[in-house]
């Protein structure tokens, strides 16, 4: 026992007895009172400890532990509160699968008292029911403290809403995680899609395997940060042989001198990397690194996901969703009867519209959820005496023109500095070439309603003009540079409509690439060519001097104007004779 405990007095981040993550200059003296304590636990007589005083202080002193904790129940003696402390570690050893469980609890008790909360409620990576997680009796204090969406975050893959491509049964990744093989992910979608709930997910099957996992954020944390977690990875693997989970959130905020820091280390296997992002990772994410992880695409979540996630965060708020025909009343069924509250009703029509306006995105729908429902209930509180209008002493009823309002618009999804300003450029682009007058005008009101500078797609359509139209409609690109100086002189939100009629007139005019081809020709032989390039020939060039004349620059040149007829002249060099660039051929 004792040369185990030799070998253990080594680690620096828990204590492998009761498992208390403790300061590394306290471990030593720690680690000698779990051994004693342990052999109590067994039935033998624990050797008395030279300061039992110093040791409670040096307990009471951990962050977030309190002296009042420690106190036994029906015990005296000074190492009395050390016993009954580490047995109740020890007993969240003695349970299969769970260590330290009712150790995390004990300690977590105090914080969660402090704010308010019971052991677990409202934690993102607490599995079990939705319901539990909001804790209160009425719908108001329900929605109390952290935002709906951070409440109602699911902690197990069951409860995992959307994603059934990448995450659906007999997905690899899937059986994957249910099998605690994690491997290094990075995680890609839009906002509101899954990513760290995901994570969250893993995090808490991690912990129940035994993995430590730690969650950095790349928008605060900086490299000495990672360094220190891939230090205590590093100890906990030689020493414990224990695996660690390192999740960074919006991954792409970090540079890439910052993103090299994880090569080696990922390599190795010293940490498993999972980053989130809502960037295209092949541009915002190391090569290097990119090959060491595999990236799981998430898709924006569908209507009928963002329906079932809004149903399920109705369902444990306590509301009741009335149908077109329903009326709400007191004493209809789902009525909180045992609050003074008046019980709170949605129309259907409010979900559907709510899980369309959001755009995929769950925490947009949960938040626009929460802030019209506390909308509601604050006017409530206001005319309940007047019984104002859509708030009667029947109880209160959010429409879907309150969904609206709490939304203000449609959540559009559009990044200008990100892989969404190209896609929907691109989309632009060849809806006009494709002659889908309809479809230009819907991607154009995308960009300038996501935010984009009216002056960017002016200078594409300039492009256009050229490249898509040529010759087949000289005057397209005068329409071009008519549109941009319009831009340029009124701005926004009046220039949209010439960048309307801009892009109609591109729609609907003729196409030819003609020019566009040529030139691509010519580029491609200047690129192929091989040795010097051909000189010019001496006919075509200029002599202004009487040495260059008499070099024989420009001699025998023709000059058209002074003639009639055709006028038989090669303008080509020797080498490039017969060439036909508009063919792609020689003649």
């Amino acid at each position: 026992m004792e040369g185990a405990g030799a070998q253990q007095e080594e680690q620096l981040v828990r204590c492998p007895v009761c498992l208390w993550e403790l300061p590394a200059a306290h471990i030593n003296s720690h680690l000698d009172g779990c051994l004693q304590d342990s052999g109590a636990g067994r039935g033998g007589e624990p050797e008395r400890s030279p300061q039992p005083s110093s040791k409670k202080m040096r307990f009471s002193g951990l962050p977030g532990e309190s002296s009042g904790e420690e106190e036994p129940e029906g015990g005296s003696g000074p190492a009395a509160p050390v016993f009954s402390l580490f047995h109740k570690g020890r007993a969240a050893v003695a349970t299969p699968g769970t260590p330290g469980r009712a150790v995390a609890a004990h300690r977590a008790a105090p914080a969660a008292a402090a704010r308010g909360l019971e052991p677990g409620a409202g934690s993102a990576a607490s599995p079990g029911g939705h319901a539990a997680a909001l804790s209160g009796e009425t719908v108001a204090q329900k929605l109390e403290g952290k935002p709906l969406a951070d409440k109602l975050r699911p902690g197990t893959l069951g409860d995992y809403v959307g994603q059934d491509q990448v995450l659906g049964e007999q997905t690899l990744l899937r059986s994957l995680l249910e099998a605690h093989e994690i491997p290094s992910l990075v995680l890609w979608g839009p906002p509101g899609c899954g990513k760290t709930t995901l994570a969250h997910i893993i995090a808490s099957n991690s912990r129940k395997n035994g993995t430590r996992f730690v969650t950095l954020s790349a928008t605060s944390a900086k490299t000495n940060d990672v360094r220190d977690v891939i230090k205590q990875a590093e100890n906990e693997k030689r020493l414990l042989k224990r695996k660690t989970i390192l999740f960074i959130d919006e991954i792409h905020r970090f540079n890439k001198s910052q993103q090299d820091t994880f090569l080696p280390h990922v390599e190795c296997g010293t940490v498993t990397l999972i980053g989130a992002t809502t960037e295209n990772p092949s541009f915002q994410v190391n090569s290097a690194l990119l090959s060491r992880c595999r990236v799981i695409v998430l898709k924006k979540l569908s209507v009928e996901a963002m329906e079932t996630i809004l149903m399920r965060a109705i369902k444990s708020l306590g509301v009741r969703v009335l149908g077109q025909d329903e009326q709400h009343t007191s004493s209809a069924n789902g009525s909180n009867s045992k609050s003074s509250e008046s019980p709170v009703y949605i129309e259907e029509k409010a979900v559907s519209t709510l899980a369309y306006l959001c755009d995929g995105d769950a925490r947009t729908g949960l938040n626009g959820l929460q802030l019209a429902v506390q909308a509601r209930l604050t006017a409530g509180k206001t005319s309940h005496q007047a019984s104002a209008q859509g708030c009667s002493v029947d109880g209160v009823l959010i429409t879907e023109d309150h969904v609206k309002e709490g939304l203000q618009r449609s959540h559009i999804l559009y990044d200008r500095a990100g892989e969404e300003h190209y896609n929907c450029i691109s989309a632009l682009h060849k809806s006009m070439r494709g002659s889908d007058e309809n479809a230009s005008l819907y991607w154009l009101a995308r960009m300038l309603e996501g935010g984009e500078d009216p002056l960017y797609v002016a200078r594409r359509l300039v492009r256009f003009a050229s490249e898509d139209i040529g010759l087949a409609d000289p005057l397209a690109l005068t329409q071009a540079v008519a549109a941009y100086q319009g831009c340029h002189f009124i701005g926004m939100p009046e220039c949209e409509v010439i960048l309307a009629q801009c892009v109609v007139y591109f729609a609907r005019a003729p196409k030819s690439i003609e020019v566009y081809s040529a030139y691509s020709n010519v580029k491609a032989c200047l690129r192929n060519h091989q040795g010097p390039l051909p000189p010019v020939p001496l006919h075509l060039r200029n002599a202004p001097t009487r040495l260059m004349k008499d070099l024989g620059y420009g001699k025998d040149y023709k000059y058209n104007p002074m003639y009639q007829e055709p006028v038989e002249q090669e303008y080509l060099p020797e080498e490039l004779k017969g060439v036909d660039f508009f063919k792609g051929q020689k003649m």
